[in-house]
Protein backbone atom coordinates (compact mmCIF):
# COMPACT_ATOMS: atom_id res chain seq x y z
CA UNK A 1 0.00 0.00 0.00
CA UNK A 2 1.37 3.37 -1.01
CA UNK A 3 1.55 6.12 1.58
CA UNK A 4 3.10 9.54 2.00
CA UNK A 5 4.55 10.40 5.40
CA UNK A 6 5.51 13.96 6.30
CA UNK A 7 7.85 15.13 9.04
CA UNK A 8 9.64 18.26 10.15
CA UNK A 9 6.87 20.59 11.28
CA UNK A 10 6.95 22.47 14.55
CA UNK A 11 6.97 25.82 16.30
CA UNK A 12 9.42 28.49 15.21
CA UNK A 13 9.82 32.23 15.71
CA UNK A 14 9.30 34.64 12.87
CA UNK A 15 12.43 34.83 10.74
CA UNK A 16 13.38 31.26 11.52
CA UNK A 17 13.61 28.18 9.33
CA UNK A 18 12.11 24.71 9.09
CA UNK A 19 12.63 21.84 6.70
CA UNK A 20 9.74 19.54 5.86
CA UNK A 21 10.19 16.07 4.41
CA UNK A 22 7.72 13.76 2.70
CA UNK A 23 8.64 10.18 1.92
CA UNK A 24 6.60 7.93 -0.34
CA UNK A 25 6.66 4.22 0.48
CA UNK A 26 5.08 1.05 -0.82
CA UNK A 27 5.00 -0.61 -4.21
CA UNK A 28 5.90 2.40 -6.36
CA UNK A 29 6.74 2.31 -10.04
CA UNK A 30 6.60 6.00 -10.86
CA UNK A 31 5.91 9.36 -9.24
CA UNK A 32 4.87 12.33 -11.33
CA UNK A 33 5.18 15.84 -9.92
CA UNK A 34 5.28 16.24 -6.13
CA UNK A 35 3.51 19.07 -4.36
CA UNK A 36 3.34 20.87 -1.06
CA UNK A 37 0.02 22.41 -0.04
CA UNK A 38 -0.98 24.21 3.13
CA UNK A 39 -4.26 24.92 4.84
CA UNK A 40 -5.17 27.26 7.66
CA UNK A 41 -8.47 26.57 9.50
CA UNK A 42 -11.34 28.28 7.73
CA UNK A 43 -9.36 28.79 4.53
CA UNK A 44 -8.99 26.87 1.29
CA UNK A 45 -6.06 24.56 0.76
CA UNK A 46 -3.31 26.51 -1.04
CA UNK A 47 -0.64 25.18 -3.40
CA UNK A 48 2.73 26.25 -2.02
CA UNK A 49 5.26 24.60 -4.33
CA UNK A 50 5.65 21.90 -6.96
CA UNK A 51 8.56 19.88 -8.34
CA UNK A 52 8.49 17.76 -11.47
CA UNK A 53 10.40 14.50 -11.78
CA UNK A 54 12.82 16.38 -14.04
CA UNK A 55 13.57 18.99 -11.41
CA UNK A 56 11.49 21.96 -12.59
CA UNK A 57 9.93 23.91 -9.73
CA UNK A 58 7.14 26.41 -9.23
CA UNK A 59 6.10 28.45 -6.20
CA UNK A 60 3.21 30.47 -4.90
CA UNK A 61 3.96 34.18 -5.04
CA UNK A 62 3.66 34.38 -1.25
CA UNK A 63 6.67 32.08 -0.71
CA UNK A 64 8.95 32.90 -3.66
CA UNK A 65 12.47 33.69 -2.51
CA UNK A 66 11.86 32.15 0.93
CA UNK A 67 10.89 28.51 0.29
CA UNK A 68 12.74 25.92 -1.77
CA UNK A 69 11.27 22.61 -2.93
CA UNK A 70 13.55 19.75 -3.87
CA UNK A 71 13.22 16.02 -4.38
CA UNK A 72 15.36 12.94 -4.18
CA UNK A 73 13.94 10.58 -6.78
CA UNK A 74 16.06 7.67 -5.55
CA UNK A 75 14.46 8.00 -2.11
CA UNK A 76 10.97 8.94 -3.37
CA UNK A 77 11.19 11.94 -1.09
CA UNK A 78 10.33 15.61 -1.48
CA UNK A 79 11.55 18.40 0.78
CA UNK A 80 10.42 21.93 1.53
CA UNK A 81 13.06 24.23 2.98
CA UNK A 82 11.30 27.20 4.55
CA UNK A 83 13.37 30.27 5.45
CA UNK A 84 12.43 33.72 6.78
CA UNK A 85 9.18 32.31 8.09
CA UNK A 86 6.32 34.68 8.81
CA UNK A 87 3.30 34.27 11.11
CA UNK A 88 1.11 34.05 8.01
CA UNK A 89 2.95 30.86 7.03
CA UNK A 90 1.26 29.13 9.97
CA UNK A 91 -0.80 26.22 8.62
CA UNK A 92 -0.98 22.46 8.27
CA UNK A 93 1.32 21.48 5.40
CA UNK A 94 0.38 18.52 3.19
CA UNK A 95 2.41 16.55 0.71
CA UNK A 96 0.67 15.37 -2.48
CA UNK A 97 1.71 13.27 -5.44
CA UNK A 98 0.23 11.24 -8.29
CA UNK A 99 1.84 7.80 -7.98
CA UNK A 100 1.77 4.74 -10.21
CA UNK A 101 1.43 1.56 -8.21
CA UNK A 102 -1.19 -0.84 -9.58
CA UNK A 103 -2.41 2.19 -11.56
CA UNK A 104 -2.21 5.96 -11.26
CA UNK A 105 -3.74 7.39 -8.10
CA UNK A 106 -3.45 10.67 -6.21
CA UNK A 107 -2.04 10.41 -2.70
CA UNK A 108 -1.96 12.81 0.26
CA UNK A 109 0.11 12.79 3.41
CA UNK A 110 -1.43 13.17 6.84
CA UNK A 111 -0.22 16.75 7.26
CA UNK A 112 2.29 18.39 9.56
CA UNK A 113 1.64 21.52 11.62
CA UNK A 114 3.85 24.56 11.15
CA UNK A 115 3.37 27.38 13.63
CA UNK A 116 5.27 30.65 13.34
CA UNK A 117 5.14 32.95 16.36
CA UNK A 118 5.59 36.71 16.08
Amino acid sequence: QVQLVESGGGLVQAGGSLRLSCAASGSIFSIASMYWYRQDPGKQRELVAAATSGGSTTYADSVKGRFTISRDNAKNTVYLQMNYLKPEDTAVYYCNAPIYSSGWANYWGQGTQVTVSS
